[in-house]
């Protein structure tokens, strides 16, 4: 009887363990706090790079409306709006500098890994 009632117990527990297997994904905070290019990037970029670089807006420059071109051209962009005003490059063109709080949605896309 304690011998049935025993291996009962260690299937039932083998059985639990089974479903707490460490593979399953997990979402952490720091997982939640990425920044994504739909929801972060191109309110940024609408605010800050139109109309240049909004075709929608009458812009005739390299379009920063999709996630490809962005993607391709941060190292270029992050660059360029670090750059202060008079320097070959800066942008955005004929507009203040940034804030530091901008740049750094840039950067932290960028280390995020550029999501989507």
């Amino acid at each position: 009887m304690k011998k049935t009632l025993l291996s009962a117990i260690l299937i039932i527990t083998a059985f639990i363990l089974t479903f707490c297997s460490s593979s399953r994904k997990v979402t952490t905070s720091a997982e939640l706090t990425k920044l994504n290019f739909e929801n972060h990037m191109t309110t940024v970029i609408q605010a800050n790079c139109s109309p240049c670089h909004i075709p929608s807006k009458g812009g005739n420059k390299l379009a920063f409306d999709n996630y490809t071109n962005v993607k391709t051209n941060i190292d270029s962009m992050l660059r360029r709006i670090q750059l202060n005003p008079g320097e070959k490059g800066f942008m955005p063109f004929k507009k203040q500098k940034l804030s530091d709080s901008t740049i750094a949605v840039f950067k932290q896309w960028k280390e995020d890994g550029m999501l989507e």
